[in-house]
């Protein structure tokens, strides 16, 4: 039965176990299409908080998930479309976000506007929010 909800995020959930990857490969992917991303802060907020510490591990897999999903080399709607691609990914984002929104804190949006700021150069030593 779970695996009719999951159809189409198979290879997003295998990408969101291994964490380092999802770094290097989401630090990569937001350099190259941050200017394009109407949900870059969001997206950015949920990055953050998918590796604080202090964040519960269902809330962690939850947006681990969804960033997995956007770094993704191939999706439902082709990122390269103008407009419409990255529609998908939004769509993950925003549901995942809702679903836990309440852990999202102000420090990591905090952090996502000072790292917008920065034109996203963080590279794959980038601080975690919460130590």
């Amino acid at each position: 039965m779970a695996a009719e909800h999951s159809v189409g995020f198979e290879p997003a959930d295998r990408l969101a176990q291994d964490r380092e990857g999802v770094r290097r490969r989401f630090w990569r992917k937001l350099k190259r299409v941050a200017a394009q991303l109407p949900f870059a802060e969001d997206l950015l907020a949920a990055y953050y908080c998918a590796f604080d510490r202090q964040t519960p591990r269902h809330v962690q897999a939850s947006l681990l998930g969804a960033i997995a999903y956007f770094i993704l080399p191939f999706d439902f709607v082709a990122d390269v479309m103008p407009i419409l691609g990255f529609a998908d990914d939004a769509a993950v984002l925003a549901t995942a976000i809702r679903m836990v929104a309440g852990h999202i804190t102000n420090e990591h949006r905090d952090a996502a506007r000072a790292a917008l700021r920065r034109g996203g150069d963080e590279a794959e030593a980038e601080v975690e929010v919460a130590q």
